[in-house]
């Protein structure tokens, strides 16, 4: 019986290992299919952009008083930049300068995503009189491949006392801004007698635009409201130009009135229109199949939503490693209102890339708006190489059957 034993122990063992032998074999094999590529989710802004600002469009100044506010530089890119920065214009008769801390500056540098200030200072000599002066301020990155310009208009105007007993200041009754937004206006109002008074507020715009008075960090609308005597009190006025409103300027008239007295000032809504894009595939479909090392393309529509023309539009992606995305054409210069037009994208995979979906993402780049997109490519594997796979898991099938059939018999 022991020596009978034997050989059915040792075909049990071998039997054992071949089992292993053969769950391993087949992990060997399906586990590459079961592998994708994942690419981490990729930053969505470009790779490289900058802006210059100051911190208000427009400000308005009693002659002969200096201008004082923030220059902001911010890096709206993925990469850290130095930029440098200059005041390119200077009305005559204004002296200017930039500052860091106590240093006259003339650029900076600015890490990705962030933003940094230097004070600006603006200060008019005894020649200067009332009108509106515009300033301009030029970016630069270290290489000059990408520059960024804005302005400051500045409306002097004489030195008044108001009326004798109602006096109405504002520093800055210019504001500028897209169409689809509410701008709001800061009015200090002083009764400059020493007995209380009730002051009724009224505003006349243009058609169809909307014109509230409000207290200051309050939300409820008034009026009128009574002030103390010798003392002043701060008015909101929240100005909502109407939809269809064209880029242009628009004055507003507001009136102070108590009894038989009154006081006016002239504030100016300046609308630049309103910047907005869209993008997408004709068809709605946002996805591509394609194979490792060979280009596939998609269409791609821009299309100004927006009233004002968007010009100087580009494009940029996010892309897995060692793959390479193209635009044709590379830029459009203008775009009008409610235009349309095709790029045509191609993606071609790298050539190492796993069978497997990965994401692609288009961004298009407007003046003062962007889109972006986002594209789920496959990787397919080729049809030759899904026929060698299929040979390969016949061979060991059978190569694996014939040694089951070989032990069986030993």
């Amino acid at each position: 019986m022991c020596l009978g034993g034997r050989p059915m122990r040792g075909v049990s063992r071998s039997r054992t290992s071949l089992s292993i032998l053969f769950v391993a074999l087949i992990f060997c094999l399906v586990l590459p299919s079961l592998v994708f590529a994942q690419e981490e989710k990729k930053d969505l802004r470009p790779e490289r952009g900058i802006a210059v600002f100051p911190e208000f469009s427009g400000v308005a100044v009693p002659r002969g008083e200096t201008v004082r506010m923030d220059l902001i530089l911010e890096d709206k890119g993925r990469t850290d930049e130095t930029i440098d920065v200059k005041i390119s214009t200077i009305p005559k008769g204004w002296k200017a300068a930039l500052k860091g801390g106590s240093y006259v500056v003339s650029g900076l540098y600015v890490p990705s995503g962030k933003t940094k200030n230097l004070a600006l200072t603006l200060e008019p000599d005894k020649t200067v009189g009332p009108g509106t002066y515009a300033f301009q301020f030029d970016a630069r990155t270290a290489d000059g491949k990408f520059t960024s310009s804005n302005k400051l208009d500045v409306a002097v105007e004489e030195r008044t006392a108001g009326l004798e007993d109602i006096q109405i200041t504002t520093s800055y009754p210019v504001l500028r801004g897209q169409t689809d937004a509410k701008f709001e206006f800061s009015l200090d109002i002083m009764n400059k007698l020493e007995m209380d008074r009730t002051f009724n507020l009224a505003a006349v715009g243009p058609e169809k635009w909307e014109i509230n008075f409000k207290p200051s960090y309050e939300q409820k609308q008034i009026s009128s409201f009574r002030i103390k005597g010798g003392t002043s009190q701060s008015v909101a006025v929240e100005v909502t130009p109407a939809k269809e409103a064209s880029p242009g300027d628009y004055p507003i008239l507001v009136r102070v009135t108590s009894g038989e007295k009154k006081a006016e000032v002239r504030l100016m809504v300046v609308l630049t229109g309103i910047y907005k894009l869209d993008a997408g595939t004709p068809s709605g479909n946002l996805s591509l199949e394609a194979m490792a090392g060979k280009p596939a393309n998609f269409s791609l529509f821009v299309k100004n939503t927006g009233s004002a023309v968007n010009r100087n539009i580009t494009f940029s992606s996010f892309k897995p490693e060692n793959w390479d995305v193209t635009f044709k054409p590379e830029k459009i210069d203008s775009l009008d209102p409610d235009a349309l037009k095709q790029i045509e994208v191609t993606v071609k995979p790298a050539a190492q890339a796993l069978v497997g979906d990965y994401s692609v993402g288009v961004m298009v780049n407007g003046e003062k708006s962007d889109k972006t997109i986002e594209m789920r490519v496959t990787v397919k594997a080729s049809t030759a190489w899904g026929w060698i796979g299929i040979g390969i898991i016949i061979l060991v099938i059978v190569g694996l059957s014939a040694l089951f059939i070989y032990l069986g018999r030993r």
